[in-house]
């Protein structure tokens, strides 16, 4: 009797544990309330409508020369290179939406890529998204004649440094 007593004493202690366990961890959990005078969970953050960029895609379409640097005391030197390049040029092509035909980093398949504003004026080419995702590269400067960008992704941009686009001359 006085072991079946014992056994029953360490199993309500167990029991009372494991409910004391569960009801602590339930302590940290929440039920949405459902009464209307809650606020609004904020929207996250870059969602929202795209800003339009301050360049044109149809500033950007044409045959480019293309080089890349990474130190920036190399770019006059890539500038020149990228002129050289016009023999056999990148070609930006006009999108059917409105963007431009281009790259995306590590893709062998061109295809059409929005060019997006930024509340800070930074300009981007990428795919539909807010500005200055993974795969946008933002417009470091562009003069109508030579386009630089860079790619946001740190790996992508470690790998490809300042891509150099210099206009190609039309041909005669």
């Amino acid at each position: 009797m006085v072991r079946s007593l014992s056994a029953r004493s360490v199993a309500n202690l167990g029991i009372a544990s494991a409910l004391a366990l569960f009801l602590g961890a339930c302590g940290s959990f929440s039920l949405p309330s459902l009464s209307s005078s809650s606020p609004e969970p904020a929207p996250e953050p870059g969602v929202g409508p795209e800003m339009p960029a301050s360049i044109r895609a149809d500033e950007i379409v044409g045959r480019w020369g293309l080089a890349s640097y990474q130190n920036p005391a190399d770019r006059a030197r890539t500038e020149a290179a990228a002129k050289g390049q016009c023999k056999q040029p990148y070609v930006i092509g006009a999108g059917t939406s409105g963007g431009v035909i281009m790259h995306l980093a590590d893709q062998a398949t061109p295809q059409e890529l929005r060019l997006k504003g930024s509340p800070g004026g930074k300009n981007f080419i990428g795919p539909p998204g807010p500005a200055g995702g993974e795969q946008d590269r933002e417009i470091v400067s562009f003069d109508g004649r030579v386009l630089i960008t860079r790619f946001t992704d740190k790996d992508a941009a470690t790998r490809y440094g300042n891509m150099v686009y210099v206009r190609c001359s039309p041909r005669a």
